[in-house]
């Protein structure tokens, strides 16, 4: 699915949103995507979410998780053996490297393998100077501000 929107007119009205723009301009998966293994993400609370891949077959040495910035990259490594010949061989143990796009201040919180299911889990902990505050009003510096405009106007 290719878009067609022009984003400019956001371009005017915001700002720090290009990520946003590029992102879903670029929404669409590309035609080669390998959509192996398989994975699940769930929202488990307001600022937690759970990613869950299939990786049965895989050990813990096999497997690599990289926090990048704004980025999640895992990597499964599968050495080949030749010592076992396969008369069927049906399993999808193959590398893997699958990304997941971050938004801003998501933080890994753990990684656990079991029963062939990678479970990492997030935080988005937005830091608390990035938080809304309230700004206060001081009435006594506005007008003496307002004041000294007037003397300076009539000088």
């Amino acid at each position: 699915m290719r878009t067609n929107l022009d984003f400019s007119p956001f371009y005017r009205s915001s700002i720090g949103f290009d990520r946003i723009f590029d992102m879903l301009e670029n929404a669409s998966a590309p035609k080669n995507a390998d959509n192996w293994p398989p994975y699940d993400i769930a929202k488990l609370g307001e600022d937690t979410y759970r990613i869950v891949l299939a990786v049965a077959g895989f050990s813990e040495d096999e497997l690599t998780i990289t926090h990048q910035p704004n980025m999640l990259v895992i990597e499964g490594t599968k050495t080949e053996t030749s010592e076992v010949q396969y008369l069927h061989h049906g399993l999808a143990v193959r590398s893997f490297a699958r990304q997941f796009e971050l938004a801003d201040h998501v933080t890994i919180v753990g990684a656990a393998l079991e029963n062939g299911l990678l479970t990492i889990d997030l935080r988005k902990e937005v830091p608390e100077e990035m938080k809304p505050r309230r700004i206060p009003i001081d009435i006594e510096t506005g007008r003496k501000a307002a004041s000294q405009r007037i003397e300076s106007a009539a000088v």
